[in-house]
């Protein structure tokens, strides 16, 4: 007897990107929320994150400011991109593996992508396509081979609902 699947289950990668888009849900940066997760050849998470400050160094007294006089008043110098911790917290080897992330990753995440084996990036957005940052990550993943591809899901949104889960 053969009973009917349900048709309307997200795909691998709407999971996996959904997945990312959740996890910069923990982020506490004020202007940009992102985050990344790392997949295995077997469709297996292996490694996940979000953009904040080091492990020990409180969100309370650095600053989130995006400009000041002074470098060292603003968050860049603070924060630990999300496609690098999620490499941080990997579990297992990253060589041949896929990341999903909102944004396009900036050249310092771009070395650290490809130094791990991460052979193609998932990405949402490339909204700083025209800056030098990004302009030097394309060059180094075509050098180096790693594959970029926009996100490309069958739906525009998803709904987590933490109410009683009911049928659909």
């Amino acid at each position: 007897m053969k009973h009917d699947k349900r048709k309307d289950y997200i795909s691998w990668e709407e999971y996996f990107m959904g997945l990312s888009l959740l996890s910069s849900m923990r982020s506490k940066d004020p202007n940009t929320q992102v985050g990344a997760c790392i997949v295995d050849e077997s469709n297996k998470i292996i490694g996940i994150g979000y953009n904040g400050f080091p492990i020990g160094c409180s969100d309370d007294e650095l600053p989130w400011t995006r400009k000041a006089d002074n470098i060292n008043d603003t968050k860049y110098p603070y924060v630990v991109h999300a496609e690098v911790n999620a490499i941080l917290n990997s579990t297992k080897s990253l060589k041949g593996a896929r990341l999903f992330v909102a944004l396009f990753p900036c050249n310092e995440c771009a070395k650290v992508i490809i130094q791990s084996g991460i052979k193609e990036i998932i990405f949402l957005d490339d909204k700083y396509a025209d800056s030098d940052s990004v302009k030097a990550s394309k060059k180094m993943f075509s050098m180096s081979g790693v594959k970029c591809t926009i996100f490309n899901g069958r739906r525009s949104n998803l709904l987590i609902n933490f109410n009683k889960i009911e049928p659909l």
